[in-house]
């Protein structure tokens, strides 16, 4: 049985898995000052705790390459939406990527409404989108109000964001993994 779950070391300290140790470093002292119990402005004993594992992970070359064995693994078993020639061949698919990424931001703030965004890395890796074609969409997303960036660093959908998706169809047309008329979404435990 292929393994489906994984915390997200990347996502976490919100660099690159391509990230050298000079950047996942530099990123954790910026992020590990940030959420220091002690910073009694932003604290957060809780996501510090994330930081350190994250950090002490990808920091090390052999648990690096452990970790990135698991997560290319968990990597291949997300579905994908689009393949690179078909998000960037055509105009028309600017519309499908859209959808899709309202989509799949209206599902995580219906998952979990206090927490409602996803990182930008993983709809990159998820909608398996170019970088510079996603910053595009992002933009134009943002622009009309229809998402916006959380405190967190996430992006989620906001209520227009919501009516909009509707407007354009719903969550089920963006395509075959998205809900389909009938599905329920799990509520989190």
């Amino acid at each position: 049985m292929p393994e489906t779950t994984l915390p997200d070391y990347y996502e976490i300290l919100q660099v690159s898995p391509r990230a050298d140790q000079e950047t996942i470093e530099r990123v954790f002292r910026h992020l590990a000052n940030r959420y220091h119990p002690d910073n009694r402005e932003s604290g957060n004993a809780d996501k510090f705790a994330e930081l350190v594992t994250a950090h002490d992970i990808l920091s090390d070359p052999a648990q690096r390459a452990t970790y990135d064995v698991r997560y290319e693994r968990v990597r291949e078993t997300h579905w994908k939406i689009f393949n690179q020639e078909s998000a960037t061949s055509e105009i028309s698919n600017d519309a499908r990527i859209r959808l899709a990424i309202l989509s799949l931001l209206y599902v995580a703030r219906r998952n979990d409404v206090s927490e409602p965004g996803i990182g930008i890395i993983e709809l990159e890796r998820v909608l398996n989108v170019p970088e510079n074609v996603l910053e595009f969409q992002m933009w134009y997303l943002r622009e009309n109000g229809w998402v916006e960036r959380l405190v967190s660093g996430h992006i989620a959908i906001t209520a227009p964001g919501v009516d909009k998706l509707f407007e354009l169809g719903g969550p089920y047309k963006a395509g075959p993994h998205l809900l389909q008329p009938g599905d329920t979404v799990e509520e989190p435990a």
